[in-house]
């Protein structure tokens, strides 16, 4: 009975969770390693693949499409989308500042030509209320003279 029993405590699930991680991990390294070395030794031959002459096709080769590019008609097609993209922006501003101010100068006429008519009309009915009240103290003035005496 006791060698089940200490069966049993060696092959619980903690155990196995433990044993069947470090199988992983190893599994895991393992392959890190093929892969490592398939890379060097790819590399390897790849390099003793090439010679000198190779090299020297290769670099010449590189300087040649280096040479063929346009690089004069590059510089000149980015200053000219540079120019599309910058004057309609300008001009676009310049338009509609212009016609914000234009806006704003007719709507300050009108308000101007508005608060004449008004500021005229009052302005009477100030002054008449004005003389009115003057006449008013007038004749309480008046009045409290001739009570008085």
């Amino acid at each position: 009975m006791e060698l089940p029993q200490a069966w049993r405590m060696r092959l619980s699930f903690r155990n196995a969770t433990v044993a069947v991680c470090f199988l992983n991990v190893v599994a895991a390294l393992l392959l890190i390693q093929g892969f490592i070395s398939s890379a060097s030794s790819r590399s390897k031959i790849s390099a003793s693949q090439f010679n000198s002459a190779q090299f020297r096709y290769i670099k010449e080769s590189e300087e040649i499409r280096l040479a063929m590019q346009p690089l004069e008609l590059i510089k000149r097609v980015r200053e000219i989308e540079q120019e599309v993209y910058a004057e309609p922006e300008t001009v676009q501003q310049k338009d509609t500042k212009q016609t914000a101010a234009v806006d704003l100068s007719k709507r300050l006429n009108d308000l101007r030509s508005l608060n004449d008519a008004s500021s005229l009309k009052a302005l009477e009915e100030w002054r008449k209320r004005k003389m009115e009240r003057a006449r008013q103290r007038e004749l309480g003035k008046n009045g409290t003279f001739t009570s008085q005496a």
